[in-house]
């Protein structure tokens, strides 16, 4: 490399640095990435084509909290079902598929009747398919503790178009998020994590407020190596950041539960969606309520807030 090619000395500060190391590092996984086991490639740009499409003028902050509350209650009615599915079939044997401790035994959220996908999708072309919705909401978060006062509840405020919000139930049913095969392959995941990315992208610089580039969140677990203890993040988003901290641990050959993670957020909104994304996965959390109860020095690792979508 000559010297005209090589970056002026304090030419680019350490995030615009971290950036183009993302950008080398995304080259080279482009071709892994093809070969990976999992849905058809590409499939999340579908989704997100056809879900934006239905956006019609709503406003990308508020329609982020549509969508993903959906994907959401879709995942746990889908893992519900399975299990609902091979109790059925143990009924003679003693089990009761209707029994709540059946489900939360195996760590799969209990979904009453008027909450599970089936009955929403069912009445999907109904007028009143907001309220049910909404209900649907209420009673997951009444009978799931862990979940309370983190799910969307405003799908029945008369600026919601509910031929639309129908129309999108109609889309998501297409997708299988939570059963086992589709858990394993981490489907919900993938589209949680892409179409916050996309709203992000579309939010511009308040999108950076909660979601971080997946290459820099990827760098900074890197850097840090949390193989085990305490993880605390002071600004943490929609949750990127212990996401990638927990596949950090699993390819180094660790377990869930190597460490603990703690975090807050101040945005009432972005706390929700943190929850929302570390329970689809199964992470337990402490995110307090919008602030962790623990002070940063009883921690191992404390993740750096570098990333503000605004100008400082």
């Amino acid at each position: 490399m000559n010297d005209e090619s090589k970056p002026a000395q304090g030419k680019y500060s350490s995030i615009e640095i971290l950036l183009l190391k993302c950008k080398v590092m995304a080259r080279g996984r482009k071709s892994n990435n093809e070969k990976k086991n999992g849905a058809t490639l590409g499939f999340e740009a579908t989704l997100w084509a056809a879900a934006d499409k239905m956006r019609n003028n709503m406003d990308a902050a508020e329609y982020k909290h549509v969508v993903l509350g959906l994907i959401f209650l879709k995942y746990i009615s889908d893992a519900f079902e399975e299990k609902h599915t091979q109790l059925l079939n143990e009924v003679s044997q003693g089990a009761d598929p209707e029994d709540p401790d059946e489900y939360r035994a195996e760590n799969i959220f209990w979904v009453p009747k008027e909450a599970r996908w089936s009955f929403l999708q069912a009445n999907a072309k109904q007028s009143t398919i907001g309220k049910l919705v909404d209900d649907a909401m209420v009673a997951i978060e009444r009978d799931n503790r862990s979940l309370k006062g983190v799910l969307p509840k405003d799908y029945a405020r008369p600026s919601l178009d509910k031929q639309r919000l129908g129309e999108l139930i109609d889309l998501v049913a297409g997708i299988g998020l939570g059963d086992a095969e589709n858990r394993s392959k981490d489907i919900l995941g993938r589209v949680y994590e892409y179409f916050l990315g996309q709203f992000a992208s579309a939010e511009g610089k308040k999108g950076g407020q909660f979601y971080t580039p997946r290459c820099v969140v990827g760098v900074l677990v890197e850097m840090l190596a949390p193989y085990k203890g305490r993880i605390f993040d002071p600004c943490c988003g929609s949750g990127g950041m212990f996401v990638q901290s927990e596949k950090f641990v699993k390819i180094h050959g660790g377990r869930i539960g190597d460490i603990a993670i703690y975090g807050q957020e101040s945005n009432p909104t972005t706390w929700k969606l943190a929850k929302m994304n570390l329970a689809i996965r199964g992470i337990d959390n402490n995110l307090g309520q919008e602030h962790a109860v623990c002070s940063p020095e009883t921690f191992d690792f404390i993740y750096p807030s570098i990333w503000h979508g605004k100008e400082e």
